[in-house]
């Protein structure tokens, strides 16, 4: 690996500064995206928590749709909470458009509302382990979406209750809670690594 990669974070709404801070840890050089012609910039995204709707609509205006969605397809994205309903293909509860990046469904709010948040402790898959390092994780959910359904080729890295709550698809990771909120720098580690090949 040579030189240090550039990774952005959609500074729209949410805790971006959390992840930029994550991001620097895990070996990065982390800026804030807020404009079509910052993400030329970088050589991946995180699109952070927050309300969907809301971010959906400072995207239109701000005429950062289009350009995130071609950023997409060319370069890594990780989307946690409403980054990950960003991102997916289908949104339900209710329907509303999105990025369409990731082959998979996902139900917002599913979890319930704020008063329903939580941090659990849970065991991340074998492969995650190998590539990550071992020990539990700490993940904190909060208004969380489910992942419903996945497509083809992705990778279930973590799950909750069954269903996936960190997944790799193609060049893009999405997580349903947040992994900004803790000291546990693996999830943001993997995906700066990525940068150089991959997920």
């Amino acid at each position: 690996m040579a030189g240090v990669k550039r990774a952005g974070v959609l500074a729209l709404q949410g805790d971006f500064e959390a992840h930029q801070k994550a991001l620097e840890r895990a070996g990065a050089a982390a800026v804030q995206v807020r404009t079509a012609a910052d993400l030329d910039s970088v050589d991946g995204l995180v699109i952070p928590g927050g309300e969907s709707t809301t971010m959906l609509r400072i995207l239109k205006d701000e005429a950062l749709l289009e350009p995130l969605a071609r950023f997409g397809r060319e370069r890594p994205i990780f989307g946690t909470c409403a980054g990950a309903i960003l991102l997916a293909k289908e949104v339900s509860n209710p329907a509303q458009e999105s990025l369409g990046l990731v082959d998979m469904a996902i139900e917002r709010n599913a979890y319930g509302r704020q008063l329903d948040s939580r941090v659990v402790h849970l065991m991340p898959e074998e492969e995650f382990l190998l590539r990550a390092g071992p020990g539990e994780m700490e993940t904190v959910f909060i208004r969380a979406p489910i992942i419903r359904r996945i497509g083809n080729g992705a990778c279930v890295f973590l799950r909750y209750n069954g269903d996936p709550v960190l997944v790799a698809q193609g060049r893009h990771l999405v997580a349903t809670f947040h992994p900004e909120l803790t000291e546990d720098d693996r999830i943001h580690r993997l995906f700066v690594e990525g940068l150089w090949g991959g997920l």
